[in-house]
């Protein structure tokens, strides 16, 4: 699974992605941007340091039949070329074999020893990311929303009084509802949500502002290419339909979704925002941090179709996550936002390859550009819960911040910021950027 982009030794020639940031060579992330303010067209960015390449514009300069061998350069820019759009869907739709000659030819392109004729042509392409505006990097058709950490389902439980007891489908198959693609965001303002709520010993609902605002802490998995309906994809084979990976927060109004989720499940509680991260780590930039998917002998084992000697010995992520809030009092104050809580992707019940196999074991055909969300990252300390009704076990015991400040669940004005990045000894860190979103008051 490693190749010559993932050489912890190799350096660009741009200094900033020498530097310990994010955007390294060895990582190269998708996004769509455009400058701050700019009334023209969006564009398929690669970061790489403190800029963004501008990949369709690149595609057309003479730089492609030069790179070398064991490079398929047509291939490369077919590639590059599909990215000259607003989004990443086409690119997706090209499959695996294109999109790993592109990241091989952008590696040498940006690589130190690239010729200087090349290292101009690929300058006169770049902008600062400082300058840049975002949006989603995939036109998304259709959004599933997972459920797979067993710690996020125990400590809910026990927060709401079942004594953290968790339905005995969850340990056969990854659960997942339909969400909607039409909130989907980067860098959102999230209006406080209106829905109807049913306070304890009430005789009827009310309808108002939720007062349980949360955020959940996830991943964003993005299909590349698609299946025919009707036509499973095997556990075996999901990896290669998957592009790649960013960050994902399913804020959630908890006191709407308790009242309306039986027997059908979330809707108004769910569907009002969902906030992405702006840039797509690809999955063969995370071949460095892949771990053996191993689930504890107590748990019964996966299902033949969920399961398979790849998966066993490398179908795990070890993938560090984040959670910082700034309330609106630390912005005024000029304070950064405070950390939360910090997990792992590798405690999770199901991998991503099973995500994939049980979406379509009954047919449902997948199509470039679709997105999974991983369900809440939650670890098995309580300092690594992925969401505020953990953190504060349903608002019984609000969470204490250091200038004072206390939370129970999400008010007007709190800004959160998911965070992701790998690294290990021997490999280059990478980082997935923020996924970030603000609180706005309810409509009146």
């Amino acid at each position: 699974m490693l190749d010559e982009t993932h050489a912890p030794s190799a350096r660009a020639w741009l200094a900033s992605a020498n530097q310990g940031g994010d955007f390294p060579l060895q990582n190269l992330p998708y996004g769509v941007c455009r400058r701050k303010g700019s009334a023209g067209p969006f564009w398929v960015g690669v970061a790489i340091g403190d800029s963004a390449l501008n990949l369709g514009a690149l595609s057309h300069r003479p730089v492609w039949a030069t790179l070398g061998p064991g490079l398929d350069s047509d291939l490369a820019q077919q590639a590059a070329r599909a990215a000259e759009a607003d989004s990443l869907n086409a690119l997706m739709a090209l499959g695996p074999s294109a999109w790993q000659a592109l990241r091989l030819a952008l590696f040498r392109l940006l690589r130190a020893d690239a010729a200087p004729a090349l290292q101009r042509e690929v300058q006169a392409c770049l902008t600062p990311l400082d300058d840049l505006e975002h949006q989603t990097a995939v036109r998304v058709g259709e959004y599933t929303d997972f459920y797979t950490s067993l710690h996020h389902a125990r400590n809910v439980g026990q927060a709401i009084g079942n004594g953290g007891l968790v339905p005995p489908n969850f340990f056969w198959m990854p659960v997942a509802y339909h969400g909607r693609a039409s909130s989907l965001g980067v860098n959102q303002q999230v209006r406080r949500p209106v829905g109807q709520v049913m306070a304890p010993g009430a005789a009827m609902p009310v309808v108002g502002p939720s007062q349980r605002l949360d955020y959940e802490l996830e991943l964003a998995v993005y299909v590349g290419q698609g299946n025919a309906q009707g036509t499973p994809l095997p556990v075996a084979e999901a990896e290669s339909h998957i592009f790649g990976l960013g960050l994902l927060n399913d804020w959630s109004a908890r006191d709407i979704q308790f009242w309306e989720m039986a027997p059908l499940g979330p809707f108004q509680g769910k569907n009002f925002a969902t906030t992405l991260s702006p840039w797509v780590v690809t999955l063969a930039a995370l071949a460095p941090f892949r771990l053996p998917f191993e689930r504890a002998p107590e748990f019964p084992p996966p299902l033949p179709y969920l399961d398979s000697p790849a998966l066993r010995r490398v179908g795990g992520l070890d993938i560090e996550l984040s959670v910082t809030l700034q309330t609106a009092a630390m912005r005024q104050a000029g304070q950064d936002g405070e950390t939360l809580s910090r997990t792992n992707f590798r405690h999770q019940h199901w991998c991503i390859a099973q995500l994939l196999a049980h979406h379509t074991l009954g047919g449902c055909n997948l199509r470039p550009g679709d997105l999974l969300g991983t369900g809440t990252v939650s670890g098995p300390t309580p300092a690594e819960a992925g969401a505020l009704i953990e953190l504060s076990q349903a608002g019984q015991r609000p969470v204490a911040l250091s200038n004072g400040e206390h939370r129970a669940f999400l008010q007007d004005g709190d800004a959160i910021a998911l965070s992701a990045w790998c690294e290990r000894p021997g490999a280059v860190r990478i980082g997935f950027g923020s996924a970030r979103g603000e609180v706005l008051p309810a409509l009146s």
